[in-house]
């Protein structure tokens, strides 16, 4: 009889890890269903307690049930395998992980249905709604969410209605999950290939260097070229070839837009039909009445207004950085010359080069990812007190992925940080941030600290060079940084109102706040210095940067107004969408256009965003968010930019509170009064004080 014991999943077991974090090691693609399953049947199980418990509903034996005989995190356990699932989907996917995420998700839509549709359920939380003990500020935003939530997912629905809702969810978690994958094999099924090295033409040595060597990964000779941005958006800014530059500027604005499996079109169609009739089911008129209901923007009309306002503001400046580019494109190739959209970033760099001398690549050099994540770290010991420390016994899930302990200023242990940089085949472009564990404080009163993580797309080291960004990749940086100190500062007692668990206009200003570091002379000094001579980024170079700071401000302003718009546009339809996309979508963001477009390009079959990424009716958010970044750092320009008592009341009156409040008294509490557009004009020189 053989004594060898039965693999345990890891997902049943303590972790026995550094601060039980996640054993990417021992994971296996077979624990993945059986850890699902076994999820939902606790999740079930957990559920049948609280529902046939006979004593009266209360706050405690109802929204607090947790049976601790099971152990710590027995009915965690759905929780945990799904973040694990949604990093691997979107860091580390293949066919395998695919085809179970397709199997997967009508299951695991059924299961959320079923818990948010429970009559039994929503009976003991609507008594407990009504008569409830008295409870703590935050026990009553919980309660309130709770009812709200059920309420917003079904719960009062007949049971014609509710079974409409779960046909619906189930059909939109798969449709998502085929947008997704759609615009991941589009996107990484293309390639230009290129062997005749007078094609490189005007691109940077780094642009050159990266193409170089992922020409040698896929076993080819010369240079290759993908859609990934640290690839397409360099050869858009310095390649000569304009053949070229449209041939790669039409393959991404193309995307899922040709006639085969990945086209996205109808999809599209159907997920905006599908929110619409979610949200009419629900009893509202829109999908967009029914998302900003819980939004500071509050409806429709508030976030026309604010798209408006800047459109107004922003417009007339971005027609004359128009014409300015379009000159410098007739200056240079001839007064007949006709500027495409595929030409437009490469005059716009001339033009800054012209009036500036100062581009992104002038600037990496001095930018080396090492010294970038240390500059980073220092400006958050410098204004939070917080020190990093990577451990190297914290498991990852690719040799890519670098984790730290993060120590709050009295030395005491506050969070686990991972950080993934690089592109790769498997992993989405973008960058994001996620939690592998929350935080919360248990009914021992343990604090139970967060596991987060970002993960990017930057600019590779080859076999020459170091890993060297761009300033755009910094601000980047700093920008998912900020939404990770948003998540490690988290300190509430309930998970589901810590860190970034927050409306969804409020949730950017944290990490635009941070962005705002990229051009302040004092941060760059900390660790901008040439990766071969050591030499710092000197004052006149930082000058030109602070003074190039606002080239093309009004262009960017706008681009995002329009993508606010085409959002606003699909999810304010009352009626059935029937439109064709393409012609739809350029008549929704027109108002916001200073150029024309191509008919062929659609931007909506790639919009991950609004389609698949939980930014539905949500996307005007930056730009609110944006009005709050500029108006709080006004505070810190006012005070200090480095003022740690500034910088404490950061802290303690958004980073750590969550959703524990309504955001506008939080900012309030931070700010002493509510923000204004006026900063937000001033910082991008739109308007002078």
């Amino acid at each position: 009889m053989s004594t060898e014991q039965k693999r345990t999943n890891p997902f049943f077991e303590a972790y026995g890890t550094p601060h039980n974090t996640i054993p990417f090691d021992r994971i296996k693609f077979e624990d993945y269903e059986e850890a699902f399953m076994e999820g939902i049947r606790r999740d079930d199980e957990e559920i049948a307690l609280i529902i046939n418990n006979p004593e009266e509903p209360t706050f405690d034996n109802t929204l607090l049930f947790k049976d601790e005989s099971k152990g710590e995190h027995y009915y965690d356990l759905l929780d945990r395998v799904s973040n694990v699932f949604s990093c691997m989907m979107s860091c580390e996917t293949n066919d395998e992980l695919e085809e179970l995420a397709q199997k997967l998700s009508p299951i695991l839509s059924k299961h959320a249905n079923d818990v948010s549709l429970n009559p039994e359920l929503f009976k003991r939380i609507k008594y407990v709604y009504e008569k409830h003990r008295e409870l703590t500020p935050e026990e009553a935003r919980l309660l309130e969410n709770s009812y709200k939530g059920f309420v917003r997912s079904g719960a009062l629905l007949d049971e014609e209605g509710k079974d409409k809702l779960r046909k619906m969810t189930e059909e939109m978690g798969l449709l998502t999950l085929q947008f997704s994958q759609n615009l991941l094999k589009e996107r990484k099924a293309f390639e230009l290939h290129i062997t005749d090295e007078a094609q490189l033409d005007g691109l940077p040595q780094t642009a050159i260097d990266a193409a170089k060597l992922a020409a040698k990964n896929k076993g080819k000779d010369g240079y290759v070229f993908t859609l990934d941005m640290p690839s397409y958006s360099p050869f858009l800014t310095y390649s000569t070839q304009r053949d070229l530059r449209k041939k790669m500027y039409m393959a991404y604005n193309t995307l899922c837009t040709h006639d085969n499996e990945e086209n996205n079109i109808e999809i599209c169609k159907r997920l905006v039909n599908l929110h619409r009739e979610m949200a009419q089911l629900l009893g509202y008129d829109t999908y967009a009445d029914f998302v900003l209901e819980h939004r500071m923007a509050s409806n429709v009309a508030n976030v026309y207004n604010l798209l408006d306002s800047l459109i107004e503001a922003y417009k007339p400046t971005a027609i004359e950085e128009r014409e300015e580019v379009i000159a410098m494109s007739r200056k240079m190739e001839g007064d007949d010359f006709e500027m495409m959209p595929w030409d437009s970033a490469f005059y716009s760099h001339k033009l800054k080069m012209e009036r500036y001398n100062i581009d992104a690549e002038m600037l990496r050099p001095y930018l080396q990812l090492d010294k970038v994540i240390d500059g980073v770290f220092g400006l958050a010991t410098r204004l939070y007190g917080i020190t990093f420390k990577e451990n190297k016994d914290i498991p990852v899930y690719h040799p890519d992925v670098k984790a730290y302990e993060v120590f709050d200023k009295d030395g005491s242990y506050l969070a686990v940080f991972y950080a993934d940089f690089f592109p790769r085949d498997g992993k989405r472009g973008g960058a994001w941030m996620t939690d592998f564990q929350g935080q919360w404080i248990d009914r021992k009163g343990n604090n139970v600290r967060p596991h987060v993580s970002v993960v990017m797309n930057f600019t590779k080291p080859t076999e020459e060079k170091p890993a060297l960004l761009t300033l755009g990749e910094v601000e980047t940086f700093l920008h998912e940084f900020g939404h990770s100190l948003h998540g490690m500062f988290a300190n509430t007692r309930f998970a589901s109102m810590s860190g970034t668990n927050v409306w969804w206009d409020f949730v950017e200003l944290p990490s635009q706040f941070m962005e705002n570091y990229a051009i302040e002379k004092e941060f760059l000094r900390t660790f901008a210095f040439h990766y071969e001579t050591g030499e710092p980024l000197s004052d006149e170079l930082i000058d030109r940067i602070v003074k190039s700071r606002n080239y093309m401000v009004a262009s960017a302003c706008l681009r995002q107004v329009s993508f606010g718009l085409l959002d606003m546009a699909y999810y304010t339809k009352k009626d059935e969408f029937t439109d064709d996309i393409i012609p739809f979508e350029k008549k929704a963001w027109e108002k916001a256009m200073v150029s024309e477009q191509l008919p062929d390009t659609c931007m909506t079959v790639q919009f991950s965003h609004i389609m698949a990424g939980g930014y539905s009716a949500g996307y005007y958010s930056y730009k609110w968010a944006e009005v709050l970044d500029a108006d709080a750092f006004a505070v810190f320009k006012r005070e200090g930019i480095f003022n740690q008592e500034t910088a404490q009341r950061f802290r303690d009156c958004i980073l750590s509170k969550g959703g524990t409040e309504h955001p506008m008294t939080l900012y309030k509490n931070f700010k002493g009064q509510e923000p204004t557009i006026d900063a937000l004009l001033e910082r991008n020189g739109i308007k002078t004080r």
